[in-house]
């Protein structure tokens, strides 16, 4: 292995990697067994020889329902050399939820592991899909063998070969998902691979020389990105199917981990371990976390940093684009920023009546990017609705310091209005997470005849503590000594647990509705 720099004699991106070094380690399976890019290429070839011979033509779409193991990453390959679309769906949905994102792509084939049970079956005779476009990993009623598509093709490099593109689907946490579709590269797929590199050097990434540990569900869209952005450089990826936080550890000393991308939730269950337990694990091959998705309060991210080092970077973004990182010097010396700009990309802060704010002023924020825009698939209203010009929003807000770094202050969507006043939920459940009674928290605005809108807070404690109005009482006064009276939870409520996506944002919606749903209005 080399010990650092970007030699320009040595040639990444997967496909060289893959002809230059057949025999380096591609992935470590959860079972432990090891694949190499040799391994990976070949059936990856064969598989992009099956879509052809099945009829899939460029710009067509390829759904996939698999865990994290070595079939995402050969169906993946094979699409991207393929020119398909690649729609990866999050296979805890329900079938009927599965069968409108089947539906809504337009998928041409519908490929799913036995490990999910009856949902690809339901989901795919809801979508009304023929069973010669359903293929199982394992055994899934009216569903071909995914080894039809593969016997006997062969494994050499398939003669036209067109670059493919990822089309994710947003959370659909208010609503029916959408999918964010972009052009087609017009390059070729080794070109566009190693391009991919430049995300490596934006995080510092040593060529040939690192071990990325994937925590979450390759479906979401940052434990992809930082899986594929690292292969590309030669690491091995060591793959888990769910986050255990004492299992994190075993694996980062077993396998001298140098690289993870986790969320909030991850870092909460990580600083619940006991104290002897975090100081067995030898965790200093680690060079660089990153953390994205959902808000991490600055006493967490700090006692991360006091653990594992001045190595945890975080990113800003959303299925439709990355847009910002906060390197660990710069969190270090601005904490609670989301960083500044990558890039390509500049950030604009807009206020209601769409004029630019001020530094610290507090906004709706918009990203522009260089290069073509993205769509919401077949959802011309929406994607109109969150442009600007050629900048968009993903519903967030914030502001911007003098310097430029970001500061995000909640969502548009989850904004609590009471008496007129805007209160962020995010800063609620920071002063919250920030007490060690306090293992997850959510903060809603519950309707309230005189003010409009009060805030509630539904906190999950830690073991040891008790529910109750004695604790309740402690974390109101708690809240008190960090922020605003007015900004306050007026009432807590306990439960056992609190629903969250896998990416670790809470199904606000979910509790809101919850509360709302006896109202005479909704929010």
């Amino acid at each position: 292995m080399t010990t650092g720099g970007w030699a320009k004699s040595r040639r990444l991106g997967f496909w060289h990697l893959a002809s230059d070094e057949p025999d380096r380690v591609a992935l470590i399976l959860s079972s432990g067994a090891r694949v190499s890019f040799g391994d990976l290429l070949a059936r990856a070839n064969q598989l992009a020889h099956g879509f052809k011979t099945c009829g899939l033509r460029p710009g067509d779409t390829l759904a996939m329902a698999v865990p994290n193991d070595d079939s995402y990453y050969v169906i993946y390959l094979a699409a991207m050399q393929s020119g398909l679309y690649v729609t990866p769906i999050n296979f805890h949905l329900k079938s009927s939820e599965v069968a409108y994102i089947l539906r809504d792509s337009e998928a041409s084939l519908f490929i799913a592991d036995q490990k999910f049970g009856d949902m690809p079956a339901g989901a795919a005779r809801e979508a009304e899909l023929s069973e010669d476009r359903c293929f199982a990993i394992g055994s899934i009623d009216g569903f071909r063998s995914w080894e039809a598509l593969t016997d006997g093709q062969p494994t050499s490099t398939p003669a036209e070969r067109h670059p493919g593109a990822i089309m994710g689907y947003t959370s659909g946490t208010t609503g029916f998902p959408k999918g964010v579709r972009r052009p087609l590269p017009s390059e070729s797929p080794d070109f566009v691979a190693e391009q991919s590199t430049i995300f490596a050097r934006a995080f510092g990434l040593v060529p040939l020389d690192g071990t990325n540990l994937v925590v979450g569900p390759l479906y979401h869209a940052g434990p992809s990105i930082f899986s594929w952005g690292s292969l590309h450089v030669g690491h091995t990826q060591v793959l888990t199917n769910g986050f255990d936080a004492e299992q994190t550890l075993q694996l980062i000393e077993r396998y001298q981990v140098t690289n993870t991308h986790v969320v909030a939730t991850m870092f909460h269950r990580l600083l619940a371990l006991p104290p002897d337990t975090r100081s067995r694990y030898d965790v200093s091959s680690l060079r660089m976390v990153a953390h994205s998705a959902a808000p991490t309060p600055v006493e967490v991210k700090q006692a991360m940093m006091d653990w594992w080092g001045p190595i945890i970077w975080e990113t800003y973004g959303g299925t439709e684009a990355a847009a910002t990182i906060a390197k660990p010097h710069h969190w270090m010396a601005k904490p609670g920023t989301a960083g500044r700009p990558v890039r390509g990309v500049q950030i604009e802060i807009v206020d209601s009546s769409g004029n630019p704010c001020p530094p610290q002023k507090p906004g709706m924020v918009y990203i522009q990017k260089e290069g073509e825009l993205f769509e919401y698939w077949k959802d011309k209203k929406k994607t109109e609705e969150s442009r600007r010009g050629r900048a968009f929003t993903l519903g967030d807000l914030g502001y911007l310091d003098e310097d430029g770094f970001l500061f995000l202050t909640g969502r548009q969507a989850d904004v609590i209005i009471s008496g007129g006043v805007n209160i962020y939920p995010s800063e609620v459940e920071s002063a919250l997470l920030s007490h060690t009674a306090v293992a997850d928290a959510v903060v809603i605005g519950i309707p309230n005849e005189e003010w409009g809108e009060e805030v509630l807070a539904i906190v999950q404690l830690e073991s040891g503590y008790a529910e109750g109005s004695e604790t309740q009482a402690v974390l109101v006064d708690h809240c008190k000594s960090r922020i605003a009276r007015y900004k306050c939870p007026r009432v807590v409520h306990f439960r056992k647990d609190l629903p969250r996506e896998e990416n670790g944002k809470i199904y606000r919606r979910r509790i809101r509705d919850e509360y709302w749903k006896h109202a005479n209005q909704a929010i």
